[in-house]
C-alpha cells in the first residue's frame, strides 16, 4: 500500500524519473513554455520551482546545486540571468499548468506548463454557447414602438401620393374600364324588354 506516498512514478525506475524530469525542466526553462502529460506537467512544478528559488540570488554556490540537478551548464546560465531575475517579486507559484484535454492515442490527460512571468497573456476561452429555448415570439423579438412606426407610415403614403400625380393615365384607365363593365348591362336589359313586346305581340 502506498499511504502518504508522495510524488509519482510515471512508470519509471527512479534514475529514469529523475532523467525525465532533467530534461523536461531544461526544456521548459529554454522554451518558457511545453506540452506534456497532465501527471508529468504536475511533477515537474514540485521540481522545477525550488530551482527557480535558488536562482533567484546568484552567487558560485546556488550554481553549483542548480546545476547538480539539472546537469546542463546551457539551463543553467538561462535560470540565472533570466528566469531567475523576473521572478524576484514573485513569493513562489512560478509556473502555470494548464489542462488541454485527452490524446488521441492513448487517452493520456495533456497539458500546458509554462513559466508565468514570461506568459502573461492567457490563451482565449471559447466562448459560451447560447441557450436555445422552444418559446419564440414575443420575447426574443425587440418591441416596436409606435413612435417608430408612424414615420415609416407616413412615408408609404407620402410615396403613393407621389406615384398618382407622376402617373394619372393610370387613373384615366381604370376610369374607363369601369365604364365599359356598365355597358354590357344596359345590352342585356335591352334584349329582355325586346322579348317581352314580342310575346305581348304573339298573343
Amino acid at each position: 500500500m502506498r499511504h502518504q506516498v508522495k510524488g509519482r512514478k510515471l512508470g519509471r525506475t527512479k534514475p529514469h524519473r529523475k532523467a525525465t524530469l532533467q530534461a523536461l525542466s531544461c526544456a521548459l526553462i529554454k522554451e518558457r513554455r511545453i506540452k506534456t502529460t497532465l501527471a508529468k506537467a504536475k511533477e515537474l512544478r514540485t521540481f522545477v520551482e525550488p530551482l527557480i528559488t535558488t536562482a533567484k540570488v546568484d552567487n558560485t554556490h546556488n550554481r553549483r546545486k542548480v546545476f547538480a540537478a539539472l546537469q546542463d551548464k546551457y539551463a543553467v546560465t538561462e535560470i540565472f540571468e533570466e528566469v531567475g531575475p523576473a521572478a524576484v517579486d514573485r513569493p513562489g507559484g512560478y509556473t502555470r499548468v494548464l489542462k488541454l484535454g485527452f490524446r488521441l492515442g492513448d487517452a493520456a490527460e495533456m497539458a500546458v506548463i509554462e513559466l508565468v512571468d514570461f506568459n502573461d497573456v492567457q490563451p482565449e476561452k471559447k466562448a459560451a454557447k447560447k441557450k436555445r429555448t422552444r418559446r419564440a415570439g414575443k420575447a426574443n423579438k425587440p418591441e416596436t414602438t409606435t413612435e417608430e412606426t408612424k414615420p415609416k407610415e407616413e412615408a408609404s403614403t407620402k410615396e403613393k401620393e407621389k406615384v398618382k400625380k407622376a402617373d394619372p393615365v393610370v387613373d384615366d384607365v381604370k376610369e374607363e374600364k369601369t365604364e365599359v363593365k356598365d355597358t354590357p348591362v344596359e345590352k342585356n336589359t335591352s334584349k329582355t324588354s325586346d322579348k317581352k313586346e314580342d310575346e305581348k305581340s304573339t298573343e
